[in-house]
């Protein structure tokens, strides 16, 4: 009962900052992008909020510094990540990727690193855009490649969604005005907080084992 009652609080306040978020506009569109790119776990979450506020502001050319904004959040977001990653090496990597999966990127990364992160830069949960972020950091992929490739994925997909949501303004509106989307935002939010919690979890205790880790290599040398 009280894991209940904790997930429905933990929800009504997801809602909320969800709306405060919303009410800052493009710095809330950048905040956002940090976060979904990087610790957290956030599906569509910048993506929502780009087509609500862009719907918002048809009549203006606004749009264009919301996808910039947008882009170079998420763009922020990778390079803390990479920042991490690069640190952990191939040992941390095993802290969020599966094994199996390691070897399978490791074989595309290899080959085309720049192409792969930003055909998964464009493309929607599930394709694993962490997972190859995460995986091409370990690996050592120079960063300007990862992130130049990155950013010029969300700029194409950011671009795409506001050219929607211009286009689809009136019925967008009524949407987000609707019962229906409510719903949807409760469902969203509960998928957000339970996957950030453990994204955080897997965050903490990868940097606990690298840091174990390289306190047992300074003393072995």
């Amino acid at each position: 009962m009280q894991a209940l009652v904790l997930a429905f609080l933990a929800v009504k306040w997801g809602a909320s900052l969800f709306r405060s978020i919303r009410r800052l506009g493009g710095l809330g569109l950048f905040l956002m992008g940090i976060l979904d790119s990087s610790f957290l776990f956030l599906p569509f979450g910048d993506d929502f909020l780009l087509i609500a506020l862009v719907s918002s502001r048809r009549g203006s050319s606004i749009w264009i510094l919301y996808v910039l904004l947008s882009s170079i959040g998420s763009l922020s977001g990778v390079l803390l990540v990479d920042l991490l990653m690069r640190k952990m090496g191939e040992q941390g990597l095993e802290k969020f990727v599966k094994p199996n999966k390691i070897e399978k990127l490791k074989a595309k990364l290899e080959k085309r690193a720049g192409w792969a992160i930003f055909l998964v830069t464009i493309l929607p949960p599930p394709f694993p855009f962490t997972a190859v972020v995460l995986t091409a950091s370990a690996l050592q992929t120079p960063r300007k490649h990862i992130l130049l490739s990155v950013f010029l994925g969300r700029l194409l997909r950011f671009t795409i969604e506001a050219m929607l949501a211009l286009y689809f303004g009136r019925q967008v509106l009524k949407f987000m005005d609707s019962d229906v989307i409510d719903y949807l935002m409760y469902a969203f939010l509960a998928i957000a907080i339970i996957g950030s919690i453990f994204s955080i979890r897997k965050w903490l205790g990868g940097r606990q084992s690298s840091g174990t880790l390289r306190r047992e290599q300074a003393i072995e040398s």
